[in-house]
């Protein structure tokens, strides 16, 4: 089985108005799932638009991540309300959070992105935290959210950090699955790659634009946002689990172990990831163009103001033991590093991040 695409997907500005009709044919008691204090204003407005369609409507917020512990909470608080479905308006933590819970009572999910920082608005997917950040596994779900509201207008009110975040995550679909599943012989697996090639060559020709540039008339914010929230989700869906992660996504899953004060996003510790990845493929696999990627990659991270190294990440690997949890958990059984057509051991890791750390790199 294969989940590809949410049910129902509304995009551009005003999504969110021409979605009510469809939403209210499907619930009836919804519960809208939130976060940050950042996003209460637009919470507001989904809780005052749902309540003018004369729906019941109830609000919660996480108060960590995507946990065990917020999840119990929240499923306790909907089956009290007795809630007949779940709107995750937020970021990805929020929407991973309202797919697993959605699933686990058997209701529909509603996503709601509020910042382009990455694709869990469209994935049957949710990652798992502990309560203090540290990545413990991704969950396949049965289903990809039934409805997707992408509203352009919504996601013009997060901060230009979550939009580069966003640019990194989505870049690293093309990265990842160009070498996990280049050998694989399925037409669906093959076009999945050949989409997130064209995902990663607008990404790098109008991310910058994007950036820097207006939200109003500017066709490359447009464009960039929707290949972060959308064409990033297309390609995990077509392609399944090998177009979606390899060492990139490993090592950012292994760097979320060392508990720090600084809290970054999910996107940021994902480039810093592919970076290494790179570097990985050149010292183990043999690959020539991987500095030039490095090199070309390296420009547009400084110009999005993205870290480049796990130092920048507010973490120092010489220190506490920290490089040889960052290798034990990347190499760990069932992690995604193992997808790479190469063999890696701990030692290669220690050894590529150590390196990695000691030098600049130069454009």
């Amino acid at each position: 089985m294969q989940s590809i695409s949410p049910e129902t997907i509304f995009r551009g500005n005003n999504a969110w108005q021409k979605s009510l009709t469809q939403i209210t044919k499907l619930t009836k008691n919804p519960l809208i799932l939130g976060r940050g204090h950042q996003t209460n204003n637009l919470r507001k407005k989904i809780f005052n638009d749902l309540k003018n369609q004369n729906l019941i409507v109830n609000t919660a917020n996480l108060q960590f991540d995507c946990c065990y512990e917020d999840i119990s909470r929240i499923k306790n608080i909907i089956l009290k309300n007795n809630n007949d479905s779940i709107i995750a308006a937020g970021g990805g933590k929020v929407l991973d959070s309202g797919k697993y819970i959605a699933e686990s009572l058997n209701i529909p999910c509603i996503t709601v992105p509020l910042s382009a920082s990455t694709c869990a608005g469209w994935t049957a997917l949710s990652n798992i935290y502990t309560k203090d950040g540290q990545f413990i596994k991704d969950v396949a779900l049965g289903s990809c959210p039934k409805i997707l509201v992408y509203d352009h207008k919504f996601i013009q009110t997060a901060p230009s950090r979550t939009l580069a975040s966003g640019i990194a995550d989505a870049l690293a679909k093309w990265y990842e699955s160009s070498i996990t599943s280049s050998t694989i012989d399925d037409g669906l697996v093959q076009q999945a790659i050949q989409i997130s090639r064209v995902l990663r060559d607008q990404l790098l020709i109008e991310g910058e634009k994007a950036f820097k540039g207006q939200f109003e008339h500017n066709p490359s914010w447009r464009n960039t946002v929707e290949a972060c929230g959308l064409t990033a989700g297309l390609v995990g869906g077509i392609g399944g689990e090998k177009c979606r992660t390899a060492a990139a996504h490993a090592i950012h899953n292994a760097i979320t172990q060392i508990i720090s004060p600084n809290k970054f996003l999910h996107g940021e510790i994902v480039g810093v990831g592919l970076l290494l990845q790179l570097r990985l493929e050149e010292m183990k696999n043999n690959n020539k163009l991987a500095d030039q990627s490095i090199k070309q990659l390296f420009v547009l991270m400084k110009e999005l103001n993205l870290p480049t190294t796990i130092a920048q990440l507010g973490i120092n690997v010489f220190e506490n033991n920290n490089l040889e949890k960052i290798a034990n958990f990347t190499c760990r059984d069932k992690s995604e590093i193992h997808f790479l057509p190469f063999e890696i051991h701990k030692q290669d890791i220690v050894e590529v991040i150590a390196n990695f750390e000691q030098q600049k790199i130069k454009t």
